[in-house]
């Protein structure tokens, strides 16, 4: 027999299942797919819970953004280009979904690689050995070309990539978030760390002109975040630290400005939590007003069904064409 004394458990006060109050019901199960289903459906079937909910709750808030005429920006890191996802970025762009995106500097040279030769993403850890990660020099020329044009003729850092890429007009523009965004007057703002991108290690590169078009951006990015107040949306995408802390400073600064900005949804979509995604796009900036979601997933996967899901709502409410 143990020494020491154990708790009388034919002492505890027992409730019923039935009258206990549970977080899942049975008119909450998922809807089984079926073959040859509609996405909306599809959709509509998820189980009303945890992430499936948070996903169809950002939706139709950025469906509800756009019906009042509310801003949709999105920020994003560069490992949403490099995965292909150009296209569906642009494509919400010509459908009056996004009126705003934020990249970092690697977005912009993705894009560019991309736009100019129809390819990028270099194997860093062969190329590292021998000092050749990061040494391609027409990437380098277009970057800190459009940065000296930034510079020259007052624009911001996106908008001078975005003007050359379409005077230049390569073989694969089509693929350009930044020739389209110009296209459309729709900023991209571009937000650069010295020192983090590849462009940086050229004999061509400004820091004058680099940090001059980057810092015009963040004043245009501060404008943009002025106007979501009241309904706009935010959404990121694999970002971490570098586009949070920008949101964060350009909330403030358009706060100090125009006074209060409240009630917007923000959402964050990454492979993994962090952070500064939490505090400085989730939680602080909608403290007094509005909600932000965390969702976690691949961006190949999570950005087109995103996309696909806001377009299935807006033509249901017919605000988008088919």
């Amino acid at each position: 027999m143990s020494k020491y004394k154990e708790i009388d458990i034919t002492k505890i006060t027992p409730v019923s299942v039935r009258t206990r109050d549970s977080k899942v019901e049975n008119d909450q199960m998922a809807s089984v797919p079926q073959p040859g289903m509609k996405l909306s459906d599809f959709i509509k079937g998820l189980p009303p819970v945890l992430a499936s909910a948070d996903f169809k709750f950002i939706v139709q808030k950025i469906a509800d953004a756009r019906m009042n005429d509310k801003p949709v920006l999105l920020m994003m890191g560069a490992h949403v280009i490099k995965t292909g996802l150009g296209p569906v970025i642009i494509d919400l762009m010509e459908n009056g979904i996004l009126q705003g995106i934020a990249v970092n500097g690697a977005g912009a040279i993705h894009d560019s690689e991309l736009a100019y030769f129809g390819k990028t993403s270099e194997d860093v850890a062969r190329f590292l050995k021998d000092g050749k990660f990061g040494m391609a020099k027409e990437t380098a020329d277009i970057l800190n070309t459009s940065a000296d044009l930034a510079r020259k003729e007052k624009l911001g850092f996106g908008e001078a990539l975005g003007k050359k890429v379409s005077e230049d007009s390569p073989e694969f523009i089509n693929l350009s978030i930044f020739a389209n965004a110009y296209r459309l007057n729709i900023p991209v703002t571009v937000h650069v760390a010295i020192g983090t991108d590849i462009v940086h290690q050229h004999p061509g590169a400004n820091g004058d002109a680099v940090g001059d078009a980057s810092m015009r951006d963040f004043r245009i990015f501060s404008e943009l975040v002025s106007k979501i107040g009241d309904g706009g949306v935010v959404l990121v995408f694999g970002s971490s630290v570098i586009l949070p802390e920008v949101f964060l400073k350009a909330l403030t600064v358009a706060r100090n400005i125009y006074g209060s900005i409240i009630n917007f949804y923000t959402a964050n979509f990454d492979m993994i939590r962090h952070y500064r995604p939490h505090m400085n796009v989730l939680t602080r900036p909608v403290q007094d007003g509005g909600r932000g979601v965390a969702i976690t997933g691949h961006h190949e996967i999570m950005f087109p069904l995103l996309a696909a899901a806001v377009k299935e709502e807006m033509f249901s409410r017919g605000l988008l064409k088919m």
